[in-house]
C-alpha cells in the first residue's frame, strides 16, 4: 500500500501561524475536523476489507482441499460403472434361479385352490 504523510493525530495538532491577511482560523478548523472524519472512516474502511480479504482467502483454500480431493476420488474408477440394466437383469435372475431353484418351474399347490 502507498504511504502515508498524514495521520488523523497529526492533522489534529496541526498549528498555522497567524498572518495579517491569512485564513480564518475556524473554518480551518472545521475543515480539517472534516479531513480527520474522512481518515477515520477510511481507516475503518482499509481495517474492514483486509479482515474480508483474509476470510476470502482462507474460504479459497478450503475450497481448494476439497475441490483436491474431490478430483481424487473421481479418478477412481468403481467397478460399476460399466454396469447396465441389462447386467442387473440379468443377475437378478440368476440369483432368483439360485435362491429359489424349482420353486419357480413347479406350480405351487396354493395355485390350485383358485380355480
Amino acid at each position: 500500500m502507498a504511504d502515508k504523510n498524514l495521520e488523523t493525530k497529526d492533522i489534529l495538532q496541526k498549528e498555522f501561524k497567524n498572518a495579517l491577511r491569512g485564513y480564518n482560523p475556524t473554518e480551518v478548523d472545521e475543515y480539517l475536523d472534516l479531513i480527520i472524519r474522512d481518515y477515520e472512516s477510511y481507516q475503518k474502511d482499509i481495517l474492514y476489507l483486509q479482515s474480508e480479504n483474509e476470510r476470502l482467502l482462507s474460504r479459497v483454500d478450503e475450497l481448494t482441499k476439497q475441490a483436491t480431493v474431490g478430483t481424487r476420488s473421481q479418478a477412481t474408477p468403481s467397478r460399476t460403472s460399466g454396469v447396465t440394466n441389462f447386467d442387473i437383469l440379468k443377475r437378478l435372475s440368476n440369483l432368483e434361479k439360485h435362491v429359489f431353484g424349482s420353486k419357480l418351474e413347479e406350480p405351487a399347490d396354493d395355485e390350485n385352490l383358485f380355480e
